[in-house]
């Protein structure tokens, strides 16, 4: 019904043109025919006007919809045709799904033809590896600022498409920059230093704001762009500064090797990225602060804590070397102190974490025109930022130091007596501040109170004739009586014999005795010893784990059956340390000394009667005529 009526209406429309031309033949009168004449070409006009103007108007939608159809002809189910036996056809198009955005298939994503994007296997594996990548073991805070700082410059190179990511240090003192870290496509790039000039890295330093370089000629690269050691064909460079506390301290730098390669939006980029480095930097300084102070702390707290006796030398050393490890940081370390006998400073322990060569031991310091010794003469500290620059020995002029860094000598003054000095090397130039030259100070007093009070121990000691701990005569107290007897067993004819008794070897460890138990076993032994002795008889202690019993008016023969049944007892009987009996032994070795006058000969006698004792295999007596 509506094909027929649009087919009904057209031919009533162009019947309208045969109207009109009847008229224009029929008719006499020349005003009708004009008129119908004109009338004819308007609607003929207006028709032809009509049509073009369809047409031209949905020409386009014309031709997709008959590509369309077109392809729908190709894809669509034909349900009926029969051509050859003259049936009718028809076409039925599938119903095709309208696709329509809904909440459940809704995507973010700028390309939604890309849903199937390929992974590949180890898709997963390599982005763990890149979150989880830990820290460098065993670094020291620079290091780990650095492991961040390359994190962020290998992101920015690759954001900004750039050829060289770059971060420069800025010292405001010397006036120079220092390549810190970098990520470049150059081989002809490594870490170095600059003094301030009149480059593009120096006009951002000077300006204190970013500078953009879009075409860098290829004759002037090399004076424009100074970290690389050969031209690379750099032709656009942008450079931002990085304040920390209001100050410039460094420079982020990019280069590449396109024309117009960075512009504003990217300065601005780069500014937050500088302010989150900053960001870093500031946790990296309370979180280092933290830790330091924690490791000052500990330090300190071990030293006061340390409950072993200073027996020797050795013990206060190692006390020192301990405390020091976390009280600041040094490459070597060197204990200078004071011999009162000798009256001179010399090095009495050095630490050298390096390979490179340093001072040795019982190095005699020189006082005049040295560090160390004007420390010593002046009681201060003496602080070196530089060795390189400083002519000035350390210790003494004849010294092989092939160290340059920096150098700080603390004295250990107590009561106005200086008893030694505690020297800290570094390879890293200026690394100790003002600030921890006075805490190394303050903190290093408890050390000068350590070293007068064995100092003090030791003179009293020296003035004492008997041994504190096992109550007989100290080495040179024996050595001063025995010789008397001799000279007076001599002179009366009598006889005499000297026995030199030695504590066999045993076990020492903690986990057994629960402590060290040679104190309780050199009390018992030395108590045992002086029960067994009689008046005429002298007692002293040559060593730690030796006595000497001088027999006068007795015959060696007499000495060794002593000895005997002094070894037998010792080693019946039991020693009770902590919680534990336990027994021990002794080694005897007896020399006469009938007409002998010369101690060391007679001492020498007994030692090697003592020697063969212990070779046997200890808790034995021998005896030499």
């Amino acid at each position: 019904m509506g094909n027929s009526g649009k087919i009904r209406n057209r031919i009533l429309i162009f019947l309208f043109i045969p109207v009109l031309t009847a008229i224009f033949f029929l008719t006499e009168d020349i005003i009708f025919r004009v008129i119908a004449a004109a009338i004819l070409v308007i609607y003929v006009g207006f028709i032809i006007f009509l049509r073009d103007s369809i047409q031209s108007g949905f020409k386009a939608l014309t031709t997709d919809l008959t590509n369309d159809l077109f392809r729908d002809e190709q894809t669509n189910k034909r349900t009926k045709y029969d051509t050859d036996t003259g049936e009718d056809f028809k076409i039925v198009s599938y119903a095709k799904d309208i696709e329509v955005i809904t909440a459940e298939n809704f995507s973010s994503a700028v390309n939604r033809d890309n849903r199937d994007l390929f992974k590949p296997p180890d898709f997963k594996q390599n982005y763990e590896k890149i979150v989880h990548e830990e820290l460098p073991a065993d670094v020291n805070h620079d290091e780990q600022f650095g492991f961040v700082l390359e994190k962020i410059l290998n992101v920015v190179k690759d954001a900004f498409m750039a050829h060289t990511a770059a971060f420069f240090w800025y010292n405001k003192n010397r006036k120079r920059l220092t390549l810190e870290r970098f990520i470049t496509n150059s081989a002809h790039i490594t870490q170095q230093k600059f003094n301030l000039e009149d480059d593009i890295l120096g006009k951002i330093v000077q300006k204190e704001e970013p500078e953009i370089l879009t075409d860098i000629s290829s004759n002037a690269e090399k004076d424009v762009i100074r970290y690389y050691n050969a031209p690379q064909g750099i032709k656009s460079f942008i450079g931002v500064p990085l304040f920390y506390g209001k100050s410039l301290t460094g420079i982020l730098v990019l280069d590449s090797k396109m024309n117009d390669a960075f512009g504003i939006e990217q300065v601005y980029s780069l500014g937050r990225i500088v302010r989150v480095i900053s960001i870093i930097i500031s946790m990296f300084e309370e979180k280092f602060a933290e830790s330091q102070a924690d490791q000052r702390l500990k330090s300190i707290l071990n030293m006061l804590s340390y409950d072993k006796k200073f027996e020797s030398e050795t013990d206060l050393y190692q006390l020192i070397e301990n405390s020091v490890q976390g009280l600041i940081d040094w490459d070597a370390f060197t204990f200078v102190s004071y011999h009162p006998n000798e009256q001179k400073f010399k090095t009495s322990k050095i630490y050298n974490k390096t390979s490179l060569k340093y001072a040795g031991d019982n190095l005699e310091i020189e006082l005049s025109g040295t560090l160390v010794g004007k420390s010593i003469l002046s009681a201060t500290p003496v602080k070196i930022d530089d060795t390189s620059t400083s002519d000035i020995p350390r210790y003494a002029k004849k010294e092989d130091v092939r160290f340059d860094g920096s150098f700080l000598a603390i004295p250990l003054v107590y009561d106005d007596n200086n008893y030694g000095v505690l020297c800290f090397e570094s390879l890293k130039k200026s690394v100790y501040s003002n600030n921890e030259v006075s805490f190394i100070k303050n903190a290093t007093k408890i050390f000068a109170f350590m070293l007068h009070s064995y100092s003090t121990i030791n003179i009293l000691k020296n003035l004492l004739s008997v041994d504190v701990e096992s109550k007989a005569l100290n080495y040179n107290s024996f050595i001063e009586q025995f010789t008397v007897d001799l000279v007076r067993s001599k002179e009366l004819g009598i006889e005499g014999a000297l026995a030199l008794i030695q504590i066999d070897e045993f076990l020492e460890q903690d986990s057994l005795f629960e402590g060290d138990p040679f104190p309780k076993v050199l009390r018992a032994i030395s108590q045992i010893i002086r029960e067994e002795m009689t008046p005429l008889n002298l007692f002293g202690r040559l060593s730690q784990k030796v006595f000497a019993v001088y027999f006068f008016n007795s015959t060696p023969k007499d000495v060794f059956l002593w000895a005997e049944k002094l070894r037998v007892k010792i080693a019946r009987k039991p020693i009770a340390v902590v919680s534990k009996q336990t027994t021990f032994t002794v080694s005897i070795g007896v020399a006469a000394t009938t007409n002998k006058v010369d101690v060391q000969e007679i001492l020498t006698h007994a030692e090697l009667a003592l020697k063969k004792a212990v070779e046997k295999g200890g808790n034995s007596v021998k005896s030499i005529s």
